[in-house]
């Protein structure tokens, strides 16, 4: 059987599936009932859900298209970040851990940890997606 994800889970950072699964209920759990986080967390989803147009579309753009949308994406990218921001510093202020932010990674660190907080975004709207059948 192909493994498709041979050519992502050898990029730097990279996050398994299992690992963002894991980081996904982490985040559902600390959420619990909280109607303040759940907003923050349907903010992120909004955000993650706009980005993910430009990241599905950018192999399949050619360079004009790409030039077009880079600004865009970027800006959306920025939001995104930010809005994981947002949920961890909601969290941490009902005294939980949000450990899973750090697991994340901050682009300051290492400039790959903003590809791969882009990629959790991914996956938690991939989630969504199958979830709203």
């Amino acid at each position: 059987m192909i493994n498709l994800l041979n050519h992502y889970s050898g990029q730097p950072r990279a996050l398994t599936m299992d690992e963002m699964q894991s980081l996904a209920l982490e985040i559902f759990e600390e959420i619990g009932a909280d109607p303040k986080a759940a907003e923050a967390y349907e903010k992120l989803i909004e955000t993650a859900t706009r980005y993910v147009f430009y990241r599905s579309n950018w192999l399949l753009w050619d360079r004009d298209t790409k030039l077009v949308n880079d600004d865009g994406r970027t800006s959306c990218h920025d939001a995104l970040i930010k809005n994981f921001n947002v949920l961890a510093k909601r969290l941490k202020a009902d005294q939980k851990k949000a450990a899973w932010r750090d697991v994340l990674g901050y682009a300051e660190d290492d400039p790959y940890n903003r590809k791969r907080i882009g990629d959790f975004a991914c996956y938690l709207v991939f989630i969504n997606c199958l979830n709203a059948r």
